[in-house]
């Protein structure tokens, strides 16, 4: 019985090989924790302004891009080859994103475009951080929550002028 433990011991240890070291495990560790961190404040502003893709959908994707491009460059993948796997990533968030978009019947009215955008630019900090480039992940995130948090308040200010008259775009 002994020897059938060593042997899956042994199996175990050679499944996770790909991890040489604890340098490497924290460097992985840190990209995906950073990638789903960034990912939640990200969702974390769409739950509480009551949106359908909130907290937990951000933080999947973010993480799941992240995975697409840390992963093959673990496995040796030049950066330049990993174009494929970003557009990949890229093809595949845009379904997603589309899918959070609805055309209001009987209505000149779409939602969700800004959800859609907000998880396309989720995927994209988690490309960053999954390859390494966490300044860049920060800054965009900072950047989007600007855009998703502050500039709301700009666009109620406008749409609250438009309805008052003050801001008149009709044709004349």
């Amino acid at each position: 019985m002994t020897e059938i433990w060593l042997e899956v011991w042994s199996t175990v240890r050679s499944e996770f090989a790909d991890i040489p070291d604890v340098g490497e495990a924290t460097r992985i560790v840190l990209r995906l924790s950073v990638a789903m961190l960034l990912g939640g404040l990200l969702g974390y502003e769409r739950e509480r302004s009551g949106k359908d893709a909130g907290l937990r959908t951000h933080m999947l994707v973010a993480l799941g891009a992240a995975i697409f491009v840390l992963v093959p460059l673990q496995g040796g993948m030049e950066v330049g080859d990993l174009s494929r796997v970003l557009q990949g990533v890229i093809a595949g968030i845009g379904f997603l994103g589309a899918g959070a978009i609805i055309k209001l019947s009987g209505e000149r009215e779409i939602r969700g475009l800004t959800t859609a955008a907000g998880i396309w630019m989720t995927a994209a900090i988690g490309a960053a951080a999954g390859m390494g480039r966490e300044a860049t992940a920060v800054v965009s995130t900072l950047m989007a929550l600007f855009v998703l948090a502050v500039l709301r308040r700009v666009e109620a200010r406008i749409a609250a002028r438009h309805e008052h008259g003050v801001i008149s775009t009709d044709a004349k």
